[in-house]
C-alpha cells in the first residue's frame, strides 16, 4: 500500500479507537454527552448499549490495524467498506454528521487504497 493509503487507513482506525473510548468508557461524561446531544439520564440508561457499540467500533479498528500491519489488501478493504456502511447507516438513522466523521474518511482511504493497488 502507499504511504497516503496507509496514513488514511490509520486515521480511520484511530477515529474508531476514539469512538470506542467515548462509547465504552466516557459515555456518561459531560463532554461526551454534549457531543452526542444526550441528557445525563439518557446516557446513564443507555451506557450498556453504548459500550456494546464501542466494542464493535474497536473491532473495526482492529481489522484496519491488522490489515495495515499484515499488508493485507482484502482485509483492509473489507474493514473500510464496513466503516462506510456503518457510517451511511448512522447518517440515515442518527445524525448526518456521522457521514463526515466516519464514512467520508473511510471512502477517501478506499480511493487511496485502490489507487495504490
Amino acid at each position: 500500500m502507499s504511504v497516503v493509503a496507509d496514513v488514511l487507513v490509520g486515521l480511520v482506525a484511530l477515529i474508531h479507537v476514539y469512538i470506542l473510548v467515548l462509547e465504552m468508557f466516557l459515555w456518561t461524561a459531560p463532554r461526551t454527552r454534549a457531543g452526542f446531544g444526550l441528557t445525563a439520564e439518557f446516557a446513564e440508561e443507555t451506557k450498556v448499549l453504548a459500550a456494546n457499540q464501542g466494542l464493535y467500533n474497536g473491532f473495526l479498528a482492529a481489522a484496519l490495524v491488522w490489515g495495515l500491519v499484515a499488508d493485507q489488501f482484502q482485509l483492509t478493504l473489507y474493514g473500510l467498506v464496513c466503516v462506510i456502511v456503518a457510517g451511511l447507516y448512522g447518517a440515515a438513522t442518527a445524525t448526518k454528521r456521522i457521514l463526515f466523521v466516519q464514512a467520508l474518511p473511510a471512502a477517501l482511504a478506499v480511493v487511496a487504497l485502490l489507487i495504490a493497488r
